[in-house]
């Protein structure tokens, strides 16, 4: 006997345009592990992101979520001056099945978590050479 997995609940009507009915419609040629992430392990993956430990852990994240969902996310400092968490650029690359709200919600908890662990943020902006001595 197998174990079903549970999958993400659909958005109200015209709240949402994920596409997550076009990928259930054609499952061989897609990849299913973004419907993985229901709600409440969205609110899980919201909870880790916010109390990040260091550059390690977000690296370990970043590579989980791929792993796990398919979610690729770019983290960098962003084209101009980093004077807050708002300066480094979060980007999630398009992915059928998304929900637009977690599209949002994903870099608002990493950036909450670099405001606890402003460290973790001179991290990422030594790793990209901006805070390197001349």
């Amino acid at each position: 006997m197998t174990a079903s997995v549970s999958i993400r609940q659909p958005c109200p009507p015209a709240a949402c345009i994920c596409g997550r009915e076009q990928l259930l419609e054609a499952p061989d040629n897609n990849d299913l592990r973004i419907l993985r992430l229901t709600r409440q392990e969205e609110n899980r993956l919201i909870s880790r992101l916010e109390n990040l430990e260091d550059m390690e852990d977000l690296e370990r994240m970043q590579r989980r979520i791929y792993e796990q969902l398919g979610i690729r996310l770019h983290i960098a400092p962003g084209f101009s001056e980093v004077r807050s968490m708002r300066g480094i650029r979060i980007d999630i690359e398009d992915l059928p099945g998304l929900c637009r709200k977690t599209r949002q919600s994903i870099p608002a908890a990493i950036r909450r978590g670099l405001e606890k662990r402003p460290e973790i943020a001179f991290s990422l902006l030594n790793a990209h050479d901006l805070l390197r001595d001349a």
